[in-house]
């Protein structure tokens, strides 16, 4: 509990320091008459586009959750805006717990292990907006701060796939007998290792792992177009590059934990990369604000309607506890 009260605090303050900096480097009355004259028809556009994100988003997780057990696309889609509504309005991105633990008590299946595949997901998507924005940057020839940061991104997702492919062959590496032995008096925390590896392991399937690849890369292409056609909408006419770059920036940038909906730090990202292509900050503000308001309003009505159609009990009679020791792992998973 106090762990995630203090990453709470932490993110709800880089989310102010985030707004304090942007505040004071753009006029915030020419935002608001770029975002007045903004043009309908493209923000239709935009909010097209978002969706078709999250409908990929859901399948994708739902093709992730195949190995363990299979789930129908219309509960996946509400389990994932229910999580997205809970990153609304939690800080640092506490909704990836509240899906993992709505999935797990309606499907019956153990929420480490959900939370699991969860991770290995976020290891696909970080992997695939990387490549997206180290592509950009070789398009646009693009320097400085924007290029460090891609690269640190680069440097930080090889960490996370090392660290993936680790927990895999946990069990194989030299003194796991040893660590085993060292927790035995914790069975609990051995039966919660366990089934956290049971999502794990679907990282061990090659074609699940493509297959989920595929589905990033479609849903990342409808996030491209999204900015690009917000971009229109106040009257920034972006080129394909510039547009995957903004958006692959500006989704790295909300993987720091800030406050809710990562309020901040998604439209000082925005500044920074603009800049780079000679768009001013409010121009910039404004798109980002506009695809940033898209995005929330479209996941947190979708939540709300989600919750009221799914209910926030436990539905699930008979579910699998979290000490159960059978239906979690995926069968042929185990590499």
């Amino acid at each position: 509990m106090r762990r995630s009260l203090l990453r709470g605090g932490i993110g709800i303050a880089i989310s102010i320091l985030a707004l304090a900096i942007v505040v004071r480097q753009v006029d915030v009355a020419a935002v608001a008459r770029v975002l007045g004259n903004a043009a309908p028809g493209w923000v239709i556009a935009v909010a097209a586009c978002i969706a078709i994100d999250v409908a990929c988003r859901a399948i994708r997780w739902q093709g992730l959750l195949a190995p363990i057990r299979l789930v129908r696309f219309v509960p996946v889609l509400g389990y994932l805006l229910v999580g997205y509504l809970a990153n609304n309005v939690l800080p640092a991105r506490l909704g990836e717990l509240v899906r993992s633990h709505y999935l797990g008590d309606r499907e019956g299946m153990s929420r480490a292990t959900a939370l699991g595949t969860i991770v290995v997901e976020r290891v696909v998507d970080t992997a695939v907006l990387v490549a997206i924005a180290s592509a950009a940057i070789l398009l646009l020839q693009v320097r400085g701060i924007v290029a460090s940061a891609v690269l640190l991104g680069a440097g930080l997702t090889g960490l996370l796939v090392v660290g993936l492919a680790v927990a895999l062959v946990a069990h194989r590496l030299p003194y796991a007998d040893r660590a085993v032995a060292a927790v035995e008096r914790w069975p609990s925390v051995i039966r919660l290792a366990g089934r956290l590896r049971g999502g794990l392991a679907v990282a061990g399937r090659p074609r699940t792992v493509a297959v989920a690849v595929c589905w990033s890369l479609a849903a990342w292409g409808a996030t491209v177009v999204a900015f690009a056609a917000a971009g229109q909408a106040v009257g920034v006419e972006l080129t394909w590059g510039q547009a995957a770059l903004l958006a692959a920036g500006v989704s790295l940038a909300t993987a720091i934990p800030a406050g809710p909906g990562y309020l901040g730090t998604f439209e000082l990202a925005a500044v920074q990369i603009a800049a780079v292509f000679g768009v001013g900050a409010a121009p910039a503000v404004a798109l980002a604000v506009l695809v940033h308001v898209v995005i929330l309003v479209l996941t947190s009505l979708g939540g709300a309607v989600a919750l009221l159609r799914l209910g926030w009990r436990r539905k699930v009679v008979g579910a699998v506890p979290e000490d159960a020791g059978a239906g979690d792992t995926p069968a042929d998973a185990t590499p």
